[in-house]
């Protein structure tokens, strides 16, 4: 991948930034269009109510990762596009690198996200506090609350890596790294994923947050090649925020 900074002729730099933004495109709409088509379907097979209950919440909110994943992942394989391990960033199994990376990049992500969310602060239309909709009570108990872990901080960080930092991010890379220099291609992926990471959760508040995470993870990929501490760092995120909000009711 390395090497001098390209020179892309113009009919190519077009191609090219219609392929980057044409996959941005179509992994929001793929994600977006997933959770809306189930949800609705859901709620009108089973009812607002029952929809509402945790196990079908988290059954959704499955279901919903599925679908986006084969829309992602394999519809474009009828066109030609094929995914591999590597692209993933599921080669191999996890290290003990990737495990002991893991809480450094959640380190990392904190000292990050406290920095450019302290730069919003200062805009007057930022709210830090807004609360984020996660589809769960904050009064779920017994086995209720061990389906939302479940789904909270397994289910998610893992199809999430899996579409963003795993498929958007290594086609990304592809695709740029044929173009420009292996450390322009990294910066604007990057920046890319992590904002359309950002803007997929639909808040400002969220949104600012998960883009930082979003630049650690991308980080980790590259220094190892893989999503799996990725995963883990997620998990760990997703995990502290889960006792905060549903064991200790903050």
């Amino acid at each position: 991948m390395k090497g001098a900074p390209k020179t892309i002729p113009k009919k190519n730099r077009k191609n090219t930034c219609f392929s980057v933004f044409a996959m941005l495109i179509w992994v929001a709409a793929s994600v977006i269009v997933s959770q809306l088509a189930i949800g609705y379907l859901m709620a009108f097979i089973l009812g607002v109510e029952k929809f509402a209950q945790p196990v079908w919440t988290a059954i959704y909110s499955a279901l919903s990762y599925i679908v986006a994943m084969a829309l992602i992942i394999l519809v474009p394989v009828k066109i030609k596009i094929k995914t591999s391990r590597t692209e993933l960033g599921l080669k191999g199994s996890p290290t003990w690198t990737d495990i002991g990376l893991a809480p450094v990049g959640f380190v990392a992500y904190l000292l990050l996200a406290a920095g450019i969310t302290a730069i919003f602060n200062l805009l007057p239309w930022f709210n830090a506090s807004e609360i984020q909709e996660l589809g769960f009570s904050v009064y779920v108990m017994g086995v209720d609350r061990i389906v939302a872990f479940i789904t909270l901080v397994v289910i998610a960080p893992i199809a999430e890596e899996i579409i963003f930092r795993g498929w958007l991010y290594g086609k990304m890379r592809e695709i740029l790294s044929k173009k420009v220099s292996d450390k322009t291609s990294m910066i604007f992926s990057i920046f890319l994923v992590s904002l359309s990471f950002g803007i997929i959760h639909l808040q400002w508040n969220v949104g600012v947050n998960v883009f930082a995470m979003s630049i650690v993870l991308c980080g980790l990929r590259e220094i190892t090649g893989t999503i799996y501490s990725g995963i883990l760092l997620h998990m760990l995120k997703n995990g502290v925020a889960f006792y905060l909000l549903y064991v200790l009711g903050m």
